[in-house]
């Protein structure tokens, strides 16, 4: 118990440091630090830097699609569908700031089956919202909703960069926003 409490402390201290200032930027020693561990003492916990990062990404690409499924697994209709996921999305982005600035750019550091994996995860949730706005607007062609989806992706992914933690009503906009996004015009 204690060893899995120490690992998430280390992932979120690796989570910070890492959108701070990237990737390549942070040694092991200053994840120590970051924990109140000697740099070397991290190697009880990880085999290496880039295993924390491959399961920062990882994980959280998983989180987003078993949230997508259990969405989905309710009995709601298409419309009520999509505010869930936005609203979901956006808890999720304004929880985890970090992740989000991570995922914009190390991606490409990943390993080419860790990189595959998460990118494959990305491509299930986006397909979970397709399949839903196709319900939803059964008049927009495939590559529509994709230009939808992706935009609205990059509205809400921009959460921690574009809505201050002091603006209480920036989620409620923002989730508006990506809603009239998908199922207007």
């Amino acid at each position: 118990m204690q060893k899995a409490s120490r690992r998430a402390e280390l992932l979120r201290a690796a989570a910070g440091l890492f959108a701070e200032r990237g990737f390549a930027a942070v040694s092991t020693v200053e994840l120590g630090d970051a924990v109140g561990m000697s740099g070397p003492a991290l190697y009880n916990y990880v085999r290496s830097k880039d295993e924390l990062l491959q399961e920062l990404l990882q994980g959280a690409s998983e989180q987003l699609v078993a949230g997508a499924r259990e969405i989905l697994a309710e009995k709601l209709t298409p419309l009520e569908t999509l505010v869930a996921l936005i609203g979901f999305h956006i808890d999720f982005a304004t929880s985890e700031p970090d992740i989000i600035r991570i995922q914009d750019r190390e991606l490409a550091q990943l390993p080419v089956e860790v990189n595959r994996r998460v990118r494959a995860l990305q491509r299930e949730y986006v397909q979970n919202w397709d399949g839903v706005l196709a319900r939803h607007r059964s008049d927009l062609s495939g590559p529509e909703r994709q230009v939808r989806l992706l935009g609205t992706f990059g509205l809400l992914n921009s959460t921690p960069y574009s809505a201050p933690a002091t603006h209480r009503d920036a989620g409620r906009i923002l989730g508006d926003m990506a809603l009239r996004s998908l199922i207007e015009g």
